[in-house]
């Protein structure tokens, strides 16, 4: 067993317990998220003026479901990511294996990745100009989010040493 590998569980297990915390957080505080959601998509905060306003979206079903979807995001990434550490860790031994459950990382990451980054900072961040608010601007969030994401789907797609000794 490497110490790389154990490194690499470690780094995917901490990213997965953290989405399920967000999604669990979301779905417990239901309410701080929802307006964060509605005032991005109703674009209410933006600078006076904005010619790109004609964009806001005023409907609460929809903001409900942009909600439900981020929150389905949150809680996909985080299963993924658990799947990808628990086989990491069980095949910890066996480098075929272990490189096989990095699979499941790599799409967790790829869906965390399309939702903090394409979602907030893409479409919430430029399409809904969130940068422009004040109050529910959270592309400095987001972004921090993508980091950690990039990370660890770089730090787990890094090869391992061949021999178990190394």
């Amino acid at each position: 067993m490497t110490i790389l590998r154990v490194c690499k569980s470690i780094v995917c297990l901490s990213l997965a317990i953290f989405t399920l915390l967000v999604c669990l957080n979301n779905l417990m505080d239901y309410n701080s998220n929802y307006t964060f959601v509605q005032h991005t998509l109703s674009m209410d905060t933006v600078f006076q003026g904005n010619t790109l306003k004609y964009r806001a979206i005023l409907d609460p079903f929809i903001w409900s479901l942009a909600y439900g979807l981020i929150i389905f995001a949150e809680f996909l990434t985080g299963v993924l990511l658990l799947i990808g550490a628990i086989g990491l860790l069980k095949n910890i031994h066996s480098p075929v294996a272990f490189k096989k459950a990095k699979n499941w990382v790599y799409l967790g990451c790829l869906v965390g990745f399309l939702l903090w980054f394409f979602g907030f900072i893409v479409i919430g961040g430029e399409w809904f100009c969130m940068w422009q608010s004040e109050q529910w601007n959270g592309i400095e969030a987001a972004f921090r989010f993508v980091v950690i994401i990039m990370f660890t789907l770089l730090f787990t797609a890094m090869p391992e040493p061949e021999s178990d000794n190394k």
